[in-house]
């Protein structure tokens, strides 16, 4: 894991052994296995965070642009994220400032891939419908309609807070996945758990995708 996120490589330095835009098992288990390295990372800073990004670099062009950081890159992966500048305050898990962010953000060649990680909340399946049919008559004026779902899924007395990661190769694979808060009596030591939730956030997937088709000026 990097916080660097000045020098990025460029895709001259791919390695011929793997290519993260070739799609395929390797892509995939590598995403994987990158999406693991940002949860765990973010999770160690606790909950109540604000969202974080972070760019997918192949290891070996990291490496061989900044050999300082071999020590810190994790042995064997394919890929590395580096963490991104903060986000500004108001940009919020779900919230619109989010989707405007995702929407005006672009990467330089050296990146392959992204990771968005932000808290949301989570509400059992029979609430969600409760919700969706109080909603109905303000979905005419969108804002108020973020805003009542928002307010009622806080303070309804059956949500989960849980950490959303989801990451995406720019010609690859997807990966979504879901960490929900853990109980009071939970031990604090045991690793944590990650469920895959493929369909629960399209849109970002999406967005994500979307960050990769102009390609920043250098």
């Amino acid at each position: 894991m990097s916080d660097d996120s000045d020098g990025l490589p460029g895709r001259d330095n791919f390695d011929d052994e793997f290519d993260p835009r070739s799609g395929g098992d390797d892509a995939a288990e590598a995403l994987a296995r990158c999406a693991r390295e940002v949860a765990d990372f973010v999770d160690a800073g606790g909950w109540h965070q604000a969202p974080q990004m972070f760019a997918l670099v192949p290891t070996v062009a990291l490496a061989a642009a900044e050999p300082g950081l071999l020590d810190d890159l994790a042995d064997g992966a394919a890929l590395t994220p580096i963490q991104q500048h903060s986000l500004s305050e108001d940009i919020t898990g779900g919230s619109p400032a989010l989707d405007e962010f995702l929407a005006t953000s672009t990467w330089p060649e050296g990146v392959v891939g992204c990771a968005l990680v932000q808290e949301i909340v989570v509400l059992p399946p029979a609430a969600e419908s409760t919700l969706d049919n109080a909603l109905m008559p303000l979905l005419a004026d969108p804002d108020a309609a973020d805003h009542a779902a928002r307010a009622a899924a806080e303070n309804h007395p059956e949500k989960r807070d849980a950490r959303l990661i989801v990451a995406v190769l720019a010609d690859g694979p997807s990966l979504t996945l879901l960490q929900l808060h853990p109980d009071e009596d939970a031990d604090p030591f045991a690793p944590i758990e990650l469920r895959i939730a493929e369909d629960l956030a399209p849109n970002v997937v999406h967005g994500l995708y979307a960050t990769f088709d102009a390609v920043e000026d250098d």
